[in-house]
């Protein structure tokens, strides 16, 4: 998660995240840039450190899918938020197809032991309403996966690599359409960004 609270004239940024060195990536570039306002946090998004109501804006970018509770890692951006506050989350949404679901999630776990899903649109918009983050608009699009270098980001084992190409590989046509599978293991996946408004009942 980020997110900023605005006062008459200060705005400040909060970075939150799971990963020490992440924020400490955070950090040594807000100093690089001298800038002042920007604070990091370590935290999961499923237990936000902060009181309710206390932000204007909630961001979050391709994290979700690592979440151990996509649920409560939405209330909790809710909650922080004040009435009407504004939040964008933007994260991989799973193909409608079971097939092409079922490739995309074991690739994804064979590449990264820490994924735990990505979501199919509706499973997104439930999760989201169930949170009290009224959707306001939702713009897709396809995100090219160069297969080595998706791959070699995380580090991911040989042994691995091997599983995910083979799997490839045995996919039916209908999957690779989907997925849009070339010979050298690229692929495409599709990326939402969703335009959120908090709606929670006020205590």
């Amino acid at each position: 998660h980020a997110a900023y609270r605005i006062a008459p004239h200060v705005c400040e940024v909060v970075a939150c995240d799971l990963s020490g060195e992440m924020l400490a990536a955070v950090a040594a570039e807000a100093a690089r840039r001298g800038l002042t306002n920007i604070t990091v946090e370590q935290a999961a998004a499923e237990h936000l450190p902060f009181p309710d109501d206390a932000f204007d804006f909630v961001a979050c970018r391709l994290t979700a899918h690592h979440w151990g509770d996509l649920d409560a890692g939405l209330r909790e951006a809710c909650r922080v938020l004040r009435a009407g506050g504004k939040a964008v989350v933007i994260d991989v949404v799973a193909p409608g197809l079971p097939a092409a679901d079922t490739h995309l999630q074991a690739i994804e776990l064979l590449r990264d032991t820490r994924h735990v899903r990505d979501y199919r649109m509706d499973e997104w918009i439930g999760a989201l309403e169930r949170a009290g983050l009224h959707i306001l608009g939702v713009a897709k699009h396809w995100l090219p996966m160069e297969f080595v270098s998706w791959v070699a980001r995380m580090k991911t084992p040989e042994a691995n690599v091997a599983a995910i190409r083979a799997l490839q590989s045995g996919a039916t046509a209908a999957v690779r359409e989907v997925l849009d599978i070339t010979d050298d293991g690229s692929f495409r996946i599709e990326v939402a960004m969703f335009e959120l408004e908090a709606r929670r009942a006020q205590a």
